[in-house]
């Protein structure tokens, strides 16, 4: 059985509260300038039982609370049926808390794993699957928003991957409508280092449930994109945070996309 890895590495006091008021500002900074939040509002805050979505919970909660209760959250599990998996964790957490929670069971995990030779990556049809499956019980609900717990580091990641694999620049942005319209999804976390967050969710003691199907493959292009910001971050620290700046600075008549410029009507 998978078991919960409640972390146990003490957090200064000191630094807790200051990467508390951190992160909250962030998101706070987000909700702003993106608008991902409105009164009456009801958000599905997808939560997979990893750092980065009790996180992201545990900020709006923060937020709602602010905000008058002017909008509502529902926290929904995804249950793949791993095998293993310990169903039993989120739903005493949610519940210790008082926060509206709704597990939803599909065994996307025996697709995945008939579908996809060993060896080869799960990721893009595991994160299909799931996407579908919570837009579909988003629209049951009556959803407006859908939170994803993606943040800066994810943001960066995947710019780099789409680059350097996809010939494309493109990246996860903090908002955004759905191809078939149906769905707005948001990603409040999208200026919070992941090492802030991990800090957050030590000193939380968050009960973590680590995925044993793609976040174990040792051989992701991920993971290789991953080392390498970390790389840069020891040798250069601003490094990422200037790339991300680059992402909300672009120039399409410095580019070769026609589509976003014309270049023949120069004057």
């Amino acid at each position: 059985m998978i078991a919960a890895n409640t972390i146990q590495t003490s957090v200064n006091t000191e630094l807790a509260e200051k990467i508390t008021r951190k992160l909250r500002k962030k998101v706070w900074n987000a909700i702003e300038e993106f608008k991902l939040i409105e009164p009456g509002d009801k958000i599905m805050v997808c939560i997979s039982g990893g750092k980065d979505s009790f996180t992201m919970l545990d900020i709006l909660l923060h937020v709602q609370m602010v905000m008058n209760n002017s909008f509502e959250l529902i926290a929904v599990n995804l249950d793949q049926k791993q095998p293993g998996f310990p169903k039993h964790i989120l739903p005493e957490y949610l519940s210790s808390q008082n926060i509206p929670f709704r597990i939803v069971e599909r065994d996307t995990y025996s697709i995945v794993k008939e579908k996809i030779p060993d060896g080869k990556t799960m990721c893009s049809l595991c994160s299909r699957l799931r996407r579908g499956t919570l837009y579909d019980v988003a629209s049951e609900m009556g959803i407006t928003k859908i939170a994803l717990g993606h943040h800066k580091n994810d943001i960066l990641e995947t710019f780099f991957l789409n680059l350097f694999f996809a010939g494309k620049i493109e990246t996860m942005p903090a908002i955004y409508k759905t191809d078939d319209k149906r769905h707005v999804v948001i990603r409040p976390l999208a200026f919070c280092n992941e090492e802030d967050i991990e800090i957050y969710a030590q000193h939380k003691n968050f009960p973590i449930i680590p995925c044993n199907l793609c976040g174990s493959q040792e051989n992701l292009q991920r993971k290789k994109i991953k080392q390498m910001m970390k790389d840069w971050s020891e040798k250069y620290p601003d490094r990422n945070e200037i790339i991300f700046t680059a992402l909300k600075n672009v120039h399409p008549s410095h580019l070769f996309d026609k589509k976003l410029f014309d270049f023949e009507k120069l004057d």
